[in-house]
């Protein structure tokens, strides 16, 4: 295999101030990215990221490619929880495994944007239906994980209506910003589209960098918490997005023939919520523990996905 692209990618300097921040933490530095300044700019990230999806959306011509996309991304986000929860199951509770489970059958807006970049260093382009494809992954997993808890534990759990978990999961803020900005995109002109070009591309990949500093932050914050749940919830978290990328990656032909969107599919497979479904978990299933979840999502998959998933994902794709 060539690791030219992995060695790039551990050179990126976005990549390198994620790693900047868990170093910040495990010296015990009061480096901090202030929480509305975080806030913000991961909102930018999904607006800038849904805006030009459907400025792209808006210059292609709608054909079945899109439709098969859409309807093969639907399918692997309803078909990961469902194989995962009974993995899950024979070591965790019923509420962590089905939270575990639609963290990773739904999507992390983050790790598009960071797999966005890196096409955009490999100068690849990707369909603008992919990004409306990412938004659509959010919801099945979430349903089907609060479906299966409520299954195999319905006298305990104490859940809102599944309407309620349909609805939050639409209106949850990342959801509704990005199929907004999408909207938003494929509605304005091109020279309408112009006045903010600037502030959707020229600054991007700077807001990427200090947004992934935070996460690093993050992430060492929650690396001791993820420790304690041993090697099953270790082993989970690396293999299960390394099998579902790279099978998608595989799989993808069969939906569409372009590089860049096999690759964003393979890329949505392999990652994780951790912000969408927490947020839904919250509600629907208090029992669930965070602690678990979401350092298997932030603390070890992104970064697993940033460093070697994202080059491995696009050599299978290159090639196959």
């Amino acid at each position: 295999m060539n690791f030219d692209l992995l060695f790039d990618n551990l050179r990126n300097p976005a990549f390198l101030f994620f790693i900047l921040g868990i170093i910040a933490v495990k010296l015990k530095s009061d480096l901090e990215i202030p929480a509305n300044s975080s806030k913000f700019i991961s909102l930018y990230l999904l607006f800038a990221i849904g805006f030009k999806g459907g400025q792209e959306l808006a210059h292609s011509h709608f054909t079945m490619e899109i439709i098969w996309c859409v309807l093969f991304g639907v399918t692997v986000a309803c078909v990961i929880p469902l194989y995962t929860f009974f993995i899950l199951k024979r070591k965790l509770s019923i509420e962590n495994s089905g939270a575990i489970a639609a963290a990773y059958g739904s999507v992390s807006a983050v790790t598009f944007v960071t797999a966005a970049s890196f096409l955009e260093i490999q100068n690849l382009t990707f369909g603008g239906h992919m990004v409306a494809v990412m938004a659509l992954m959010e919801v099945p997993a979430i349903v089907i994980g609060v479906m299966l808890i409520r299954l195999y534990k319905a006298h305990d759990i104490h859940s809102p209506k599944l309407r309620n978990i349909i609805t939050h999961s639409f209106t949850n803020g990342s959801v509704l910003l990005i199929l907004g900005s999408l909207l938003i995109g494929l509605l304005a002109s091109e020279q309408q589209a112009q006045g903010i070009k600037p502030f959707t591309t020229d600054i991007f990949m700077g807001f990427l960098a200090i947004f992934l500093l935070d996460m690093g932050i993050e992430s060492g914050k929650r690396l001791s918490d993820f420790f304690k749940g041993g090697w099953f919830t270790s082993l989970f978290a690396i293999l299960i997005p390394l099998i579902n990328g790279c099978t998608v990656a595989l799989a993808s032909r069969s939906a569409t023939d372009d590089v860049g969107n096999r690759f964003m599919l393979a890329v949505l497979a392999a990652s994780a919520s951790y912000i969408a479904v927490p947020a839904a978990m919250k509600m629907a299933v208090p029992k669930a523990n965070p602690s678990i979840y979401l350092p298997m999502t932030l603390a070890v998959t992104f970064p697993f996905n940033i460093t070697i998933g994202l080059p491995l994902y696009y050599l299978i794709v290159q090639y196959s």
